[in-house]
């Protein structure tokens, strides 16, 4: 999981030790040094700016530092004590354009005005129109804290998206059209390049791997499967195919990528399931069938979590227990698989859906807790659909018949319940598909990277 890096600023005009009329400093130290401890061990990395703000010469010069370090995702400014506001709205305005996420921190009490110092810039902030989030919660308050930590991941994400280029192989797959992208308003929402590339190169990289490459790969790849991978021609394909994609992916400097997957390569060569499933694992957020906003849900969830993530097809929708089936034509990330049904292989099955065949992974997805979510479009604009939900195993007697039901038994199965009413999310969802992620914080991460971009969050 990557760790945000925050600069801490504390500001207030009663600042250098200076006493109330009862002798009392008006910022307390050892409220600072426990605030920023609580960040710390909450997972942010702070920088700390060596001065409390107060004039507009110390806040331009502290502004300045920060506007110029590539690094930073977020800045927190602690509410010392009170302050006033003309002194630093005009550079954190300017900071502002850098699109990086400002908190406004204010730990409650009377001691020191805090409160003050606080509500005073929120209401500057909001005059002038400057995003940002403003949270009035003790450093002792983990639910406050979080809140911070949310939205600082979350802007940790909008810059690395930013000025990134991912990659697509091929043209639109089975015909999808909410899954179709505007490079141009990708690059105006995200600062994201979408560059594109038939997939002769990766087909003639994949030939070209040399045999002891593929040999390198199946010993790597073993530990994560219960079987043993099987030894013919068209897993040496898959194999192939994996190593193509990280090859160029490197080469052309891309953070990540779509595939058209079929009618194409998956025909003429081998089912991209097996290498889809592998690039997931290694942590690189993907799609099939050149799904673009699938795609940029896997590439936030997964550099948002600590495992990696999962998308399929809401295969099955039970509306009498919220129980939804997430079945995905054998892509899925073997390190998701839980003790009920560990990783093995099979063989992509289906005719009508890339006829060259290939290796593809069967497993059931491990309990836990996290959300499923995905962007799409809605008359052009983004939106977000997000809902908690909990993985869960079926009763191992059960697991047969419960596999058998869709008539493919042998493609990746996630078994989940999601925590909300069930006729909400069906007319909220935009697609088939759906990405499973892994995590309790995900749900307010999502939120948080939706107001920081400027998509309409559907929270269920």
């Amino acid at each position: 999981m990557n760790k945000p890096k925050v600069a801490f600023i504390i500001y207030g005009v009663h600042k250098d030790g200076l006493l109330d009329p009862m002798g009392t400093p008006f910022i307390d130290d050892s409220l600072v040094g426990n605030a920023k401890s609580a960040l710390r061990a909450a997972g942010l990395e702070l920088v700390e700016h060596d001065l409390v703000i107060a004039s507009k010469q110390e806040a331009r010069a502290c502004f300045s530092k920060y506007k110029k370090m590539d690094d930073l995702d977020a800045v927190v400014l602690f509410s010392g004590t009170w302050v006033w506001a003309s002194h630093l709205i005009g550079p954190i305005r300017d900071f502002s354009f850098t699109g990086k996420g400002i908190v406004l921190w204010t730990n409650p009490g009377s001691q020191g005005w805090r409160p003050v110092g606080g509500l005073v810039m929120q209401g500057a902030l909001k005059e002038v129109g400057i995003k940002h989030r403003f949270v009035y919660g003790g450093y002792d308050d983990p639910k406050e804290v979080g809140k911070i930590v949310s939205y600082c991941r979350a802007s940790q994400e909008k810059n690395i998206l930013n000025m990134s280029t991912i990659g697509v192989f091929g043209g639109r797959g089975m015909g999808q059209t909410c899954g179709a992208a505007d490079p141009s308003q990708w690059m105006k929402m995200f600062g994201i390049d979408i560059d594109s590339r038939d997939t002769t190169e990766l087909l003639n990289t994949a030939k070209g791997i040399l045999a002891d490459e593929v040999q390198k790969a199946r010993s790597e790849i073993q530990p994560f499967f219960a079987e043993p991978i099987p030894e013919d021609e068209t897993s040496e394909r898959s194999i192939r195919l994996y190593l193509a994609l990280k090859k160029i992916l490197k080469k052309e400097n891309w953070s990540t990528y779509t595939i058209q997957s079929f009618p194409g390569l998956g025909d003429d060569y081998s089912a991209t399931c097996f290498a889809q499933s592998m690039m997931l694992n290694d942590g690189i957020g993907t799609s099939t069938l050149s799904d673009f906003n699938t795609l940029l849900t896997s590439k936030i969830l997964t550099d948002l979590s600590e495992e990696p993530v999962y998308y399929g097809d809401l295969q099955h929708i039970d509306k009498s227990n919220n129980e939804i089936k997430i079945i995905g034509d054998g892509a899925c990330p073997p390190s998701l698989a839980g003790k009920l049904g560990p990783a093995g292989f099979a063989e992509h099955g289906i005719p009508t859906e890339g006829e060259a065949g290939g290796l593809s992974v069967k497993l059931v997805c491990k309990p836990g807790e996290g959300v499923l979510a995905r962007v799409g479009r809605n008359n052009g604009a983004f939106e977000m659909v997000i809902v908690r939900c909990s993985i869960f195993e079926p009763p191992k007697e059960e697991l047969e018949k419960r596999q058998l039901e869709c008539g493919i038994p042998f493609w990746p199965h996630a078994f989940v319940t999601v925590h909300c009413p069930i006729d909400d999310l069906l007319q909220a969802w935009n697609n088939e598909y759906a990405v499973l992620g892994y995590g309790d914080h995900l749900y307010n991460e999502l939120m948080d990277f939706c107001e920081l971009t400027g998509i309409k969050a559907i929270a269920l």
